[in-house]
């Protein structure tokens, strides 16, 4: 009896410590091993240099920060010295996503492949010519002979659009192309040039010390807007997460936040067709480094 009470203690004892063990080793196997998961995947998101590239990274992102957020990826936010450059890069599929023009998606559609998923919601693409709020000017045909600028050859509503409308009434211009959508429109209220094309979205978005300089002349056709279109090698489950973290933006304040200085009204799922009314027009201009020497 006294040896069963002298050895209980240490029974217990063992007991006690291959209970805990037992627990211990239980409780690794089933918690979460924080160093094991997987980082985030890391995608390049290339923007068109609409205006200068410390504009476009103020507003895009803090977008792109929060769209990653909630897609659970990390988007970095990329851009070109000037349009010619960004078509240069998007052309060799340097960009996983690529946000670009309506002419820009029907050629890269097609080499390297870019797919688009999302257009802007509520906005058909509208190319503009601006004058200074004071000149005389009333109508295109008052700018023959006249110095227009255009941030690029192939910017579709700002440049290929309006050229087109000069064409067909026969006006000739002298065209001047420029680095950006803010360039025109700097350029114009500085009097280096008589008119200049843009759209309306990034004339929305310009300051008002500059905005308020000009006005708008004429309005080209109303077309499907730019593109926010994939490579490819993006996986169809990352276009799922990512398609539902952009339309999502416009669902609370924080997401409305974000998108109120591109004047987004929202995100929407867009297809391929839909740009088909572009291909339609046929054009033939070209992009990258053959339009940077025209």
């Amino acid at each position: 009896m006294s040896q069963r009470l002298a050895s209980s203690p240490k029974s217990s004892s063992r007991v006690f410590f291959l209970r805990w063990l037992a627990l211990a080793v239980w409780s690794l196997l089933l918690a979460p091993v924080a160093w094991a998961q997987p980082a985030p995947p890391v995608l390049s998101v290339g923007i068109v240099p609409q205006q200068a590239a410390s504009e476009l990274a103020r507003v895009w992102i803090p977008l792109l920060q929060e769209v990653g957020r909630r897609a659970r990826v990390q988007l970095a936010f990329r851009t070109a010295s000037d349009i010619s450059a960004f078509e240069d890069r998007v052309m060799k599929g340097e960009f996983d996503l690529a946000y670009m023009n309506p002419y820009h998606y029907t050629v890269f559609s097609k080499t390297p492949g870019y797919q688009a998923f999302l257009k802007e919601k509520d906005r058909k693409l509208v190319g503009i010519i601006v004058v200074p709020k004071d000149s005389p000017l009333q109508n295109l045909e008052q700018l023959q002979g006249k110095r227009v600028a255009f941030p690029a050859p192939a910017a579709f509503a700002a440049s290929i659009l309006p050229r087109a409308e000069f064409s067909r009434q026969q006006v000739a211009i002298k065209a001047r192309f420029v680095s950006s959508h803010e360039s025109v429109y700097k350029g114009v209220a500085n009097g280096l040039f008589e008119a200049g094309g843009g759209i309306q979205r990034t004339f929305e978005a310009m300051e008002p010390q500059v905005s308020s300089q000009l006005r708008v002349l004429s309005r080209t056709p109303a077309y499907t807007p730019h593109a926010l279109a994939l490579h490819p090698r993006v996986s169809a489950e990352l276009l799922d997460r990512l398609r539902q973290a952009f339309i999502s933006l416009d669902g609370d304040e924080a997401g409305r936040a974000l998108l109120a200085p591109l004047s987004f009204k929202g995100l929407v799922a867009a297809t391929d067709s839909e740009w088909d009314a572009i291909r339609a027009l046929r054009l033939r201009q070209p992009v990258g480094s053959i339009a940077a020497r025209k």
